[in-house]
């Protein structure tokens, strides 16, 4: 071998060209790039062997083919999970083994390799055909790794983007259901604050209505007191009368028999008057009673006419000026209804005194008498009925009466028609419920604006 062999400089070249090609191919530079540096420098070598060739000569290319080949397994085996890699050393192993044969076989036994020349030449050609072709599988091994790459890169871009929106929406969600705690909280402290309004203003509605209902049995147990205390006066007046005209030497029987008669009948007057008063006082024990919810047999007429006239009496506490006429239609046919005296006490109660309050602001609104004569006669009237197996009562009046747009809402709790501080709209509320839900019955009304109200119950008999 010497420096001027065309062979030399062709096998040379073609080792350079594979060992650039594996470095391309195998992306050394980035997978390896602490090797890389010596498989760059690797014709250094090739030089040093063609130098020292021309001196000694001696088959320094099949050094330098060991040397290429070595580089090529050593570079595979650091990439052996890199299937490429593989399979271009599958490539070069035929050609790269036939090639150092060939140059052994020329200097050592060189009349065998003229006579095996045309194999060896054979050979050559099908290890260049199975070089190109596993070149060829190796590069499409390699764009498909790449393609694969490129998807998992995609699919990890995917992925990345993904987590992100998913991060951002679990950021938006936990955003969200602090919003929606912060309102429920909020809700929940406004529903309790209305819990709490809604207690102060049924508690306000029931001291109205006990205080109009103390009223009303102050001006009513008043009355029999009067007569008590007057009778006893008078009484009192003819025991002296008798005691004076017994002291006398001549008594006239006739006049003491006058005496003690007309003590009696003071007496049973007085007794009168003291059952009168008891009855009051019963029924307002009665009334300030909690609701056992147990119905009893109750006088319903008797009831209306009680409460009728508490609740006028209550209005005439605060209003001395204040007079109406109060119209009773009893039917005596109902007989006792089962009911709860104390719940539907309180329906009658505020059904009367919404009357003579309508019927008021109607004599205030229509002004003073003219001439003495009244220009409106403030009336209430209250009737029962039995119908249907049911006992009806009715209360109308000739009041201001209710409009139309709120007539629909005349039930509904908070709602008054009442000025601001006059009334809490709980009354016909608790009314209703007391009736529908309590004793299975109906309420209605019936009104025109500026004609008067008609509020009609009933109860199953």
């Amino acid at each position: 071998m010497s420096w001027s062999d065309g062979e030399s400089y062709i096998a040379i070249l073609v080792s350079f060209f594979v060992i650039r090609y594996v470095r391309t191919f195998l992306e050394t530079a980035t997978r390896l790039p602490e090797w890389d540096r010596y498989l760059r420098q690797v014709w250094i070598s090739g030089f040093i062997l063609m130098g020292l060739g021309e001196v000694f000569p001696r088959p320094w290319l099949i050094w330098f083919q060991l040397i290429v080949i070595l580089s090529i397994v050593y570079t595979v085996w650091q990439l052996y999970d890199l299937r490429p890699a593989r399979t271009l050393l599958f490539a070069i192993a035929p050609y790269a083994i036939i090639s150092v044969i060939s140059n052994l076989l020329k200097p050592l036994a060189p009349g065998f390799y003229k006579a095996s020349h045309t194999y060896f030449d054979s050979a050559s050609t099908f290890a260049f055909i199975w070089l190109i072709t596993f070149m060829v599988i190796a590069s499409n091994q390699k764009k498909s790794l790449e393609k694969i790459r490129l998807e998992r890169e995609k699919e990890a871009e995917e992925r990345r983007i993904i987590e992100g929106k998913k991060n951002e929406l679990e950021y938006l969600v936990a955003e969200r259901t602090a919003e929606i705690t912060r309102q429920k909280e909020e809700l929940e402290q406004a529903l309790t604050e209305l819990k709490a309004t809604q207690n102060q203003l049924i508690h306000s509605e029931k001291m109205a209505s006990l205080g109009e209902l103390t009223a009303g049995i102050a001006h009513e147990i008043q009355n029999p007191l009067n007569f008590v205390n007057n009778f006893a006066e008078v009484s009192m007046e003819l025991i002296d009368e008798l005691n004076d005209e017994q002291s006398k030497p001549a008594r006239d029987l006739e006049l003491e028999g006058e005496l003690l008669m007309d003590l009696k009948q003071n007496l049973e007057k007085i007794h009168h008057h003291g059952g009168r008063a008891s009855s009051i006082v019963k029924g307002m024990l009665q009334h300030s009673r909690a609701s056992t919810g147990q119905r009893e047999p109750t006088d319903i007429n008797a009831l209306c006419d009680e409460y009728l006239r508490l609740a006028y009496h209550g209005l005439r506490a605060k209003d001395k000026t204040f007079n109406a006429i109060l119209n009773t239609d009893f039917d005596s046919s109902i007989g006792p209804v089962s009911l709860v005296p104390q719940d539907i006490g309180r329906v009658l109660l505020n059904l009367f005194t919404n009357a003579f309050y309508a019927v008021q602001q109607r004599q205030k609104q229509l002004g003073p008498p003219v001439d003495g004569q009244p220009p409106y006669k403030p009336t209430v009237t209250v009737s029962t009925h039995c119908v249907d197996n049911h006992a009806q009562v009715t209360v109308s009046d000739n009041g201001t009466g209710i409009p139309e747009e709120v007539l629909q809402k005349i039930f509904q709790p908070f709602f008054t028609t009442k000025p601001t501080g006059e009334g809490t709209g709980l009354g016909l509320s608790l009314a209703y419920d007391i009736v529908t839900k309590g004793h299975g019955g109906t309420m209605s009304v019936e009104s025109r604006e500026g004609e008067g109200a008609k509020f009609t119950m009933t109860i199953p008999a």
